[in-house]
């Protein structure tokens, strides 16, 4: 009897500690989006109409919205973004709208983390707003939705819908720049760190130490004030290559470079080698 009793209790104890899991009302979305060389990405719930009237009722006008539903609704941009002419740098905003029935203010909040609006509106928060026209759309958008679309190389537009109403935020891309960057790079040839962090890599995996030499040499004649760090480098590279006398000069360099700099790390490391070497 006591274990039937003791049985018993342990199935009501299991059947109060087990999660019954249902539909949320507002689903949670994401979206990932490429624009030229940039990765947007939106995070935000999905509230549906239900039979309600959205705009102008659920969502009085002319009061701030958390644009969505539960955890702010927060966009991601990997690289600067400029937005009404202001510059959003990279990295996440909330979202924040204030709906009119012609128009809306869109704001892009750095503080990310309210569940819905922030208790206390910060003004300096805002890293940039827009006042964009409302558009009527067909059919009825049941689900609230965030797109990125309308894409261009450099160009995309924010496009929020729900109900019959529709805002897009155009949003332009440094692509042009960031390409320009990369073909005057590539077109320039290797850059001295390319050519030392190549001669480095070298001396450090066991790999050919006389290509090792000529990298570091060539990254030596594309910098003016040789730093010390590079000369010590330099000098452990001809070590390993057999060139005592040239490893000596290059440690001196660096020594004489840290201690100017007052890194006593690289001042033991050169005077230890030069006692070593000579």
């Amino acid at each position: 009897m006591k274990k039937f009793i003791a049985l018993f209790c342990l199935l009501i104890a299991t059947q109060f500690n087990a999660q019954i899991k249902t539909p949320q009302p507002s689903p949670l979305a994401e979206v990932e989006q490429v624009v030229g060389l940039t990765n947007v990405s939106l995070k935000y719930s999905r509230p549906a109409m239900r039979g309600r009237i959205i705009f102008g009722d659920l969502v009085p006008f002319g009061q701030l919205w958390r644009t969505g539903a539960n955890a702010n609704t927060v966009i991601s941009f990997e690289h600067d973004v400029t937005i009404a002419n202001q510059v959003l740098e990279a990295g996440s905003y909330a979202i924040f709208t204030k709906p009119e029935k012609n128009d809306w203010t869109v704001y892009f909040y750095t503080d990310t983390n309210n569940w819905g609006r922030p208790e206390q509106w910060n003004e300096d928060k805002i890293a940039a707003q827009i006042e964009v026209k409302t558009q009527a759309i067909k059919p009825v958008v049941e689900s609230f939705t965030i797109g990125v679309n309308h894409l261009s190389n450099s160009q995309a537009h924010l496009e929020i819908s729900w109900e019959q109403t529709m805002v897009s935020i155009p949003m332009q891309f440094s692509t042009d720049e960031m390409v320009m960057d990369n073909i005057n790079k590539v077109m320039n040839g290797p850059s001295a760190n390319d050519f030392y962090n190549a001669a480095v890599y070298y001396l450090t995996s066991g790999k050919d130490i006389n290509q090792s030499v000529k990298w570091i040499e060539k990254a030596m004649t594309m910098v003016e004030n040789k730093p010390y760090w590079m000369l010590r480098q330099q000098s452990l590279i001809y070590a390993k290559a057999g060139m005592k006398d040239k490893a000596i000069d290059a440690a001196k360099a660096s020594l004489e470079g840290a201690k100017k700099a007052g890194n006593q790390d690289y001042v033991k490391m050169n005077k230890d080698s030069l006692a070593e070497w000579q």
